[in-house]
């Protein structure tokens, strides 16, 4: 190999490491939200702990540790909800990355 094939390698492989660090940044951003006064990043962790909420009302800790009265279903809705729609656009991008490569 000459050395012009090991540089356009190298380059592209800094290419698609550089796409994956914004496409995981961009999501993340997309998985923020708030609600009930309070802001909150959709994912496992928060739907396990509004799984576990047995009461109609529940004071939990938003994404700034910030105490906050909330819904558990309604919010496990809508979180679920966001979860599901960004990992799936998510999973669509990244795969088109891949494929690039």
């Amino acid at each position: 190999m000459d050395t012009t094939t090991l540089v356009n390698q190298a380059r592209s492989r800094l290419d698609h490491a550089a796409q994956r660090r914004i496409l995981k940044e961009k999501y993340e951003a997309k998985l923020t939200f708030a609600y009930s006064g309070g802001m909150w990043r959709a994912g496992p962790e928060l739907l396990a702990v509004l799984a576990v909420c047995k009461q109609e009302q529940q004071v939990i800790l938003d994404l700034y540790q910030n105490p906050v009265l909330v819904e558990p279903k309604e919010l496990e809705s809508i979180v679920q909800q966001r979860w599901t729609e960004q990992m799936n656009a998510w999973l669509v991008e990244y795969n088109q990355i891949q494929n690039q490569r």
